[in-house]
């Protein structure tokens, strides 16, 4: 690891050492650049202050294209979680999704270990209040105790820090995080120098000790049997896992809180920022769903080697004494004893719109921002901005174009493309529903869609590169093979057939085809022909996956072609959206604000409509021509 006192230079600076910064910093270094990651405190490294989880719908895909891209999540989870279970196993493979109970102390151990461990890069504790801008561009950070780090890129990667504020009933107080240091100076630099901010406010749960409560009262969750991963790169797995419970709440836990919201800051006027839609405070939830008799609360582990739980679905801000009472209304938790309070916590971040799709931002140059800052929650939507600003930053230093992803490749691209060409009015969070060719974005193929990407960026090794390419290739030979093999209505065959339930065949059939049958999987179609030798189970999923949705895929394909062209129709630095005519004024406002890099990204923009589209192609078209003709004359 590098030595801060050896240099006050770097190439890369990260602030803050959380999901974000972690993926950020650790891109940066293994990309060659000497990189800086200043942390408030280096015990909190990678923390989690709310849920101990990592995955779960869409975001358990964003782990798996992390892990595809060269990062470290997947890696530290599958090192460190006490349970994992594969969601939404009863849908279609497009909305599986892999979710682990982290072991979060260490969960925090490892990725320290990591950092520390990591060439170029420096880990250090300080707290950033200043950056130091020249001439609109980003030069370096000075910290609390006025020491200066000059570099060629700034990350920053303040979470929920910036201007932190907890609220319990009617106590609030300055505070990051579980009672961490909030960081104050820096939000108020940022609005000096100009950047728009928001107020967000999150949220998290009481957590109980678990012997003060009674789980044979509860349903009992434990983990899959068969063995997880969410890193490509993981050959061990961890089979002693522990369960998680699940209760409800119930008709007197509604009418006690109920009859405590004048005591709620959310419906007193103390919480003034927005917070997040898709997870809901509990007592959002009463008064939401008034209708709902019962909701799901999940009791989870929170580590191997503590008693402490954690009760999901139970986000709250009420005053301490209700939060007991509410706790003690629950089936299995009427003895519990509450080790902390639930909190809300407010927060700023920055209109995300103020980004280009780099991450860099527009005011700055060379400012690079990520994670909750933008206006996201969750761990894995931050990690997965992390290692793009990270990529960003460093490729930025080294004179190459930034790395974009697009929505057709990537849940990751889906997320920052909605970011900086939408906005957010609340902190946003990553869904299936979001991705319009979420067919294309599937759990199981992250690693065909971007580790050749990896590669060529400079985070995945020759070693696991190569494994990849004859994953690669064990895939196209068993395709062509089942393609260019038939079987016969033989006995054996049709035996098979009746078995599972599926009509039998009167001709003979292209296996190719056959497995297209609901009924039939890969493993049916191999016991009547099998291949030349056993395949690895990553390749005959898909291998099924590929042949079975063969019809769907190639649509979705077609859909992201005819996108592409827009794509790939960028908009010139020299339009001026108040000179063209004919746009809608709302669009000529919205074009200024985000300004966007191809037609494909102004088609997405809210309040611009297919007209000023086709207006601004022509604009673009003519304005083009004449450009050019000025500049070879001149």
């Amino acid at each position: 690891m590098r030595d801060a006192s050896q240099s006050q230079k770097f190439d890369v600076i990260v602030i803050g050492a959380g999901h974000a910064g972690c993926e950020a910093a650790l891109a940066a270094a293994r990309m060659g650049c000497s990189t800086l990651l200043l942390t408030l405190s280096l015990d909190t490294i990678a923390y989690m202050p709310c849920n101990p989880s990592i995955g779960g719908p869409a975001k358990g895909h964003v782990v798996r294209e992390i892990d595809a891209l060269g990062g470290e999540m997947g890696r530290n989870i599958d090192k460190t979680h006490i349970q994992m279970r594969m969601l939404n196993t009863g849908k279609g493979p497009a909305v599986y999704a892999l979710r682990a109970q982290a072991d979060k102390v260490l969960y925090q151990q490892e990725m320290k270990k990591t950092l520390e461990s990591t060439p170029n890069l420096c880990l250090q504790q300080g707290m950033v209040e200043k950056l130091i801008v020249e001439d609109g561009v980003c030069k370096g950070v000075i910290t609390r105790t006025g020491t200066h780090y000059l570099s060629e890129t700034v990350i920053l990667t303040t979470g929920t820090y910036l201007r932190g504020k907890i609220i319990i009933g009617d106590i609030s107080y300055e505070s990051g995080p579980n009672n961490q240091q909030p960081s104050i100076q820096l939000a108020y630099h940022l609005k000096e120098l100009g950047f728009e901010m928001v107020r967000f406010k999150t949220g998290t749960p009481p957590r109980v000790n678990k012997r003060s409560i009674d789980t044979s009262q509860m349903t009992i969750q434990p983990g899959d049997e068969e063995p997880r991963a969410f890193s490509y790169e993981t050959t061990e797995y961890i089979t002693d896992q522990l369960p998680c419970w699940l209760t409800y709440t119930n008709e007197e836990t509604h009418r006690y809180i109920r009859d405590n919201l004048h005591r709620a800051p959310m419906y007193s006027g103390m919480i003034e920022g927005r917070g997040p839609r898709y997870c809901p405070s509990i007592e959002d939830k009463i008064v939401r769903f008034a209708d709902k008799g019962r909701h799901q609360i999940f009791i989870e582990p929170e580590g191997r080697d503590t008693e402490e739980m954690y009760v999901q679905g139970l986000s709250t801000s009420l005053p301490e004494d209700v939060q007991l009472k509410v706790l003690h209304t629950i089936k299995g938790l009427e003895k519990a004893e509450m080790l902390r309070t639930g909190y809300a916590i407010e927060y700023d971040a920055i209109v995300p719109t103020q980004l280009w799709p780099s991450l860099e931002t527009k005011l700055v140059k060379n400012l690079f921002t990520a994670g909750q800052l933008n206006g996201t929650s969750g761990y894995e939507e931050a990690a997965a901005q992390g290692i793009m600003a990270g990529i960003n930053a460093a490729r930025k230093v080294q004179g190459k174009e930034p790395v974009i992803l697009d929505r057709s490749q990537a849940y990751i691209g889906v997320l920052i493309d909605d970011l900086v060409t939408k906005g957010t009015n609340e902190p946003y969070r990553l869904l299936t529903s979001r991705a319009e060719y979420r067919l294309l974005l599937r759990h199981d193929n992250a690693d065909l869609r971007l580790t050749e990407l990896g590669y060529e960026i400079g985070l995945i090794p020759e070693e696991r590169y190569q494994r990849f390419v004859k994953k690669k290739e064990l895939i196209q030979k068993e395709i062509q093979r089942l393609r260019e093999t038939k079987v016969r209505p033989k006995p054996e065959v049709q035996a098979i057939l009746k078995e599972m339930g599926t009509s039998e065949i009167n001709n003979a059939v292209e296996l190719a085809n056959l497995i297209k049958r609901p009924e039939l999987g890969y493993k049916e179609i191999a016991s009547m022909s099998p291949p030349p030798e056993p395949l690895p189970a990553d390749v005959m999923e898909q291998v099924e996956i590929q042949l079975k949705y063969e019809g769907y895929i190639k649509k979705a394909l077609q859909q992201v072609e005819k996108m592409r062209r827009m794509e790939e129709k960028r908009i010139p630095d020299w339009v001026d959206y108040d000179k063209i005519s004919g746009i809608s004024s709302e669009a000529r406002e919205k074009l200024k604000e985000v300004q966007p890099v191809s037609l494909g990204q102004a088609s997405r923009i809210s309040g611009v409509n297919p007209a000023d589209i086709s207006i601004l192609m022509v604009h673009i078209e003519q304005g083009g021509k004449a450009y050019a003709i000025s500049e070879n004359q001149a």
